[in-house]
């Protein structure tokens, strides 16, 4: 069914939001459901510059669920409610009318590894050996403050005793995550995941974690919309 079948009352910037992604699948040939992993704003930028052939929207994924359908009654076209299902956390909407083929090929080969954050879960364990660190003497009150055992010795920072910085598998505290950045190690990856796809009434999981059900409302913020086109 066409229209949008509003749920409650949508506010203006809203109704144009719904118009937009409406409009998307009028015109675009593929729908894809992506997740965004590690989320960095220049990396998205990228990915922005280089999709503008296409639509890429990102935020307020209450409203985009409703644009599409949460329901097979209020969907705006066939099974376009199933890709609503999956519309949580960091999860957005690629239009485009490129071939499915070279969709999947761009994405699982852009990826760029970045510095992790607080929160994040550590891949490897990192424990730095009792010795010097080849970092610049003045963080060396710095690199105390944030846990490590150091001294200065003949202006050089060495580490009075062997230290365990992060844990494979346990979440990074902010400090741990400072420290790694500090160190270069580059633990996160970014990078843009096809959780399913949608084209012409026929829906088709790509990621297994793609057949989430719905997510509650309060999963819903009220992000900022981010479009591939907007400069």
């Amino acid at each position: 069914s066409s229209g949008i079948n509003a749920e409650w009352p949508l506010r203006p910037g809203k109704k144009d939001l719904v118009s937009a992604i409406q409009a998307c699948c009028d015109k675009y040939a593929h729908l894809y459901l992506i997740e965004v992993h590690n989320e960095r704003n220049n990396l998205l930028k990228e990915i922005r510059e280089s999709w503008k052939h296409s639509r890429i929207f990102l935020g307020r994924n209450k409203v985009m669920a409703l644009s599409i359908g949460r329901t097979m009654e209020s969907e705006y076209k066939k099974d376009l409610h199933k890709i609503s299902k999956g519309l949580h956390g960091k999860r957005g909407l690629l239009f485009t009318n490129e071939k499915v083929e070279e969709v999947k090929e761009y994405f699982k080969s852009h990826k760029k590894l970045c510095f992790a954050r607080s929160g994040s879960v550590a891949t490897e364990t990192v424990v730095l050996p009792e010795g010097p660190l080849d970092l610049p003497h003045s963080m060396e009150p710095h690199l105390r403050q944030l846990g490590l055992p150091t001294k200065l010795k003949d202006g050089v920072i060495v580490l009075n005793q062997e230290h365990t910085v992060c844990t494979a598998g346990q979440a990074l505290s902010t400090q741990e995550a400072v420290i790694l950045k500090h160190l270069g190690n580059s633990m996160a990856e970014f990078n843009i995941e096809l959780m399913s796809h949608w084209s012409d009434g026929a829906f088709t999981v790509l990621s297994e974690s793609g057949t989430a059900m719905d997510a509650a409302d309060d999963d819903f913020g009220d992000e900022v919309i981010e479009d591939a086109n907007e400069n």
